[in-house]
């Protein structure tokens, strides 16, 4: 929400973004069994209608490290491209993406 917050979108807009990312929960029903409640603490959720816009939102300003390492971005997926002579730089790149 930090991102988004410097965003143009109208108050309306952005509080409604808000309330759909607080608290938001999941279980699982399989075969009759359903598994406890989880809170889901992530910013992009998976199969919503936001997700692909909230995820253009957060990775927008992601950039490699290293300029030989390439970062590819599609729907809600991010791939590190990394050649070979690059590897020892595999660890950074991938906090780096984390953070």
């Amino acid at each position: 929400m930090e991102k988004m917050a410097h965003l143009s979108l109208p108050d309306e807009v952005y509080n409604w973004v808000l309330h759909f990312l607080e608290r938001r929960r999941h279980c699982t029903r399989y075969s009759g069994t359903i598994s406890s409640v989880s809170e889901i603490l992530a910013s992009i959720i998976q199969g919503s209608a936001l997700g692909p816009a909230t995820y253009v939102v957060n990775a927008a300003d992601l950039r490699p490290l290293n300029a030989t390492n390439e970062i590819m971005k599609f729907a809600d997926d991010t791939y590190l491209i990394v050649p070979a002579e690059g590897s020892a730089d595999c660890h950074a790149e991938l906090d780096h993406i984390r953070s």
